[in-house]
């Protein structure tokens, strides 16, 4: 019989290393023998430059025993109700992608088809309007979700998390090591593998000394050092979809209380990302260098700034795609090291937090089981399909024509599944949940709406309400909304009143 893994050795820090090490630690570590060891280097840097998360990190949270305020006191933490989309349809046009759900479904149908229906009749209600997470985003305002008060519109809420991902791998770290994680500081020069089966047996240090384990979870960023440097294993690349390659990121001084809102600008050649945090707002501009130079990008996000920058430009490359396989053999890629997806729909630490949860799940023992193995690398590769085609929806359902890039965008290839969901969608407004992926109806039906995408039909029982009831009840839910977002406290109060806001002399530190 195959005997239990025991020595994990995680391959690089950062956001995806230290939230790996917390996980196994804290999970698997009563295990007999089970030890976790992390080698990071000082000398390389994280890419981490402010992150924004979606709802599914709380899963993560409880899974690992965090405290909330603690996490939002020492990550500088925001809350986030959704997303905001400023000029992706035209210059002037804007919408949120929220978190949570719209309206209140109906005989059975989803609230949507009764919002067409009221559209039809004449009804104003734009859908932004039916979400609470929207309209207290907009409001600035946020409260705990209460899913026993079903007569609440807060029952229906989610949220997630804005933090500083340089503070973000400490705390984790700090936890990690409370578990009994070991962290070994050095540089990796060399990997040993084994001669039949090519597993990989240890990694060599500068120092010399060696670290050897059974199980290796690749963490080394871009390089992917184990999975695609020692292994070989080939980068699927997708920038034919999703074209940007580049980025430039700087944090800036705060302007005032900020929405619990993650915000996305079009530019010309990209987009720009604007994070507010309790003590600085994170800023970044994702563009294409087929289109843009990167002084001009540099220039363009400097001066879209919303206060002072804290510190000097970032500048990163990559390219959009996942490795093959995530994992081979006895190595386990995380992170950059398995894949890039643009930060669009601030999916990468999901991706991270899921790949953590897939290996808890399918954890091995020393016999490496292909059938394992497989399930794990096919589920890791549906989920980066999944959200490559959302992210792609969103440069396709643009009006914008203003520029070579915008163009390219307008005239992209859908994949077949995107464009038979947009198909269904026009048709007859439905949306169905694939593959338990990752984004609900809900998102679809956000973006696609909110993005030109306009259905030329709905389902037949939005008729059973008469003409007079749908207006009504669409007024009435919007009206339920909008008085209880008024009493609900500003993000600021609320991070006060819960012991989760920073002291004073923090909200100038970058």
């Amino acid at each position: 019989m195959a005997k239990p893994v025991t020595k994990v050795v995680i391959v690089g820090g950062g956001t995806a290393g230290w939230m790996a090490a917390t996980a196994l630690t804290r999970i698997l570590g009563a295990m007999p023998g089970f030890s976790v060891t992390l080698v990071e280097s000082e000398a390389i840097g994280t890419i981490g430059v402010g992150e924004a998360t979606i709802p599914q990190i709380s899963l993560y949270n409880r899974m690992i025993g965090i405290d909330e305020m603690q996490f939002m006191r020492e990550t500088r933490a925001t809350y986030k109700l959704g997303i905001e989309f400023v000029d992706w349809l035209r210059p002037g046009h804007s919408y949120v992608h929220p978190f949570g759900t719209f309206g209140l479904d109906m005989l059975g149908i989803e609230f949507h088809h009764f919002w067409l229906r009221g559209r039809e009749l004449g009804d104003p209600g734009m859908i932004d309007a039916y979400s609470i997470a929207a309209v207290a985003g907009k409001a600035g305002k946020f409260a705990w979700p209460q899913p026993d008060a079903t007569k609440s519109p807060l029952s229906r809420l989610s949220y997630a998390f804005q933090f500083d991902a340089g503070r973000y791998a400490p705390f984790l770290r700090g936890m990690a090591e409370a578990a009994g994680a070991v962290r070994v500081e050095g540089k990796v020069v060399d990997v040993k593998q084994d001669a039949e089966t090519g597993h990989v047996t240890a990694i060599v240090l500068e120092n010399g000394r060696e670290v050897e384990g059974e199980l290796f979870v690749d963490c080394s960023g871009f390089r992917s050092l184990l999975l695609g440097q020692t292994l070989g294993v080939p980068f699927t690349d997708w920038s034919k979809w999703l074209p940007c390659d580049s980025a430039v990121a700087i944090p800036c001084e705060l302007d005032g209380e900020t929405e619990p809102l993650t915000r996305s600008t079009a530019r010309p050649a990209g987009w720009q990302w604007r994070i507010p945090l309790q003590h600085r707002i994170g800023n970044g501009h994702v563009f294409c260098s087929a289109y843009m130079e990167r002084d001009d990008a540099t220039a363009m996000l400097l001066e879209n700034l919303d206060g002072t920058p804290l510190a000097e430009p970032n500048q990163l490359r990559f390219t959009a795609g996942h490795r093959a396989r995530a994992w081979e053999k006895n190595v386990v890629a995380l992170g950059l090291a398995a894949g890039f997806l643009e930060p669009l729909e601030s999916t990468s630490i999901h991706l991270v937090q899921s790949g953590i949860a897939r290996l808890l799940s399918l954890f091995p023992d020393s016999s490496f089981g292909h059938a394992e193995i497989d399930r794990f690398n096919r589920e890791t590769e549906q989920e980066y399909v999944d959200i490559r085609d959302f992210l792609l929806l969103h440069y396709m359902a643009s009006e914008r024509d203003d520029s070579e890039f915008w163009r390219y965008c307008r005239n992209l290839e859908p994949t077949d599944a995107l464009a038979a969901k947009i198909e269904m969608f026009r048709s007859s407004g439905r949306i169905f949940r694939e593959n338990n992926e990752l984004f609900t109806e809900a998102s679809w039906l956000s973006v696609m709406l909110n993005q030109g995408i306009v259905p030329e039909g709905h389902h037949p029982a939005a008729h059973l309400l008469d003409a007079g009831e749908t207006p009504t009840r669409l007024a009435h839910i919007r009206e339920v909304i909008g008085n209880t977002v008024a009493q609900m406290p500003t993000q600021a109060a609320f991070l006060r009143q819960h012991g989760g806001a920073i002291e004073a002399a923090d909200r100038l530190s970058t």
